[in-house]
């Protein structure tokens, strides 16, 4: 397939087309995602984003790959739902750090009504700081996501994991169709989609091949595509998981380029085992966002200064995120906040 034949936007992938995207000659197969990418976007800039836990443990799915499953022994300390005062704290610090996207996750199934006002008081401080707001909560409502979209929420995260045919193997206390139908509601309340998976669980490439096939064959493709290499902890099922080759990862971040060549293609979990080599060929891949902090949720990421000197070193300057109101009058809680937590107290640890 040509560059040019890969940049159209198409929703009707069949699993042969993306596996033959999959087996071209790897060089053949970076060019044509480095040409698509070029289309869309600045190959020199990488969106940045922070994610905080705001609601940490006893998750009561079943998630083979999680550490916040109730179901597993990780050593995960539970944590309640942390005060507004923390979140907009942690949020100055990642604003004044360079995160133009502010992340926000909790353990939980899906959220009771009664959490969706103290979440909703969340979203709008953060977006009052000049942040794009993005939430992670489980499964939606299409009246708790239209509630979030009234709040001002920009992004909701919700990933497939891994294709409808592996899914079983991963997860059994919610089905792949309710994956899908929350992201309907995301999508109909007016938010935008983050959705992307996790690779290395096991799966056969044709069962990436298949994640991105859902993916981009959904109605209107997410701007937000995370692609997460598992993080094995210790007392989850995939713990003792056998390495994926690191080619087939790169592979898959071309791949998902090529079949979503407007959307933010984000390298996620996963990235403290990846060396800069392997990390600088998934930008030239077509990766555009990284998560910009010490720890995703519970499990270890290079600390922000190593990004930046990465960045340094491949010419990448982090994409500026224009915020409606004036910032500046910001910049000295900015500062201030910086001096006060210069602690990772509030990104919890992975142990």
């Amino acid at each position: 397939m040509s560059p040019q034949e890969g940049s159209s936007t198409r929703h009707n992938w069949t699993r042969d087309q993306v596996l033959a995207l999959f087996n071209q000659p790897f060089n053949n197969l970076l060019f044509d995602a480095q040409v698509v990418h070029r289309q869309h976007f600045d190959p020199n800039q990488v969106q940045l984003s922070t994610l905080l836990s705001i609601k940490t443990g006893a998750c009561p799915e079943d998630c083979k790959y999680c550490p916040q499953s109730a179901r597993y022994d990780t050593g995960l300390e539970k944590e309640k739902l942390l005060e507004l005062e923390q979140v907009i704290a942690a949020a100055k610090i990642a604003k004044a750090s360079g995160s133009s996207r502010f992340c926000m996750g909790a353990a939980w199934r899906s959220p009771h009504d009664r959490d969706i006002p103290v979440v909703s008081a969340m979203i709008r401080e953060v977006k009052a700081l000049g942040l794009e707001t993005c939430m992670t909560l489980g499964m939606l409502s299409e009246e708790q996501s239209e509630k979030l979209a009234d709040a001002g929420l920009d992004y909701y995260n919700h990933n497939l994991d891994t294709s409808k045919e592996f899914y079983g193997e991963v997860i059994t206390t919610r089905t792949f169709q309710d994956r899908l139908n929350t992201l309907a509601n995301v999508r109909n309340s007016g938010m935008k989609v983050c959705a992307g998976g996790i690779v290395g669980m096991g799966e056969e490439q044709q069962d990436r091949a298949g994640l991105l096939m859902a993916l981009a064959n959904l109605p209107v493709h997410p701007e937000s595509v995370p692609i997460n290499m598992l993080v094995k902890v210790a007392g989850t099922p995939m713990a003792d998981q056998a390495d994926l080759d690191p080619f087939e990862f790169i592979r898959t971040i071309a791949v998902a380029r090529l079949m979503m060549p407007k959307s933010y293609v984000r390298l996620s979990a996963g990235r403290e085992d990846m060396n800069e080599q392997m990390q600088a060929m998934a930008f030239m891949a077509g990766a555009n966002s990284i998560f910009y902090c010490d720890k995703l949720l519970t499990t270890p990421n290079p600390k922000a200064n190593t990004d930046m000197q990465l960045f340094e070193r491949l010419g990448i300057k982090p994409e500026e995120y224009q915020a409606d109101k004036d910032s500046l009058q910001h910049e000295e809680d900015l500062h201030r906040a910086i001096n006060e937590h210069k602690n990772d107290a509030l990104f919890y640890s992975a142990s």
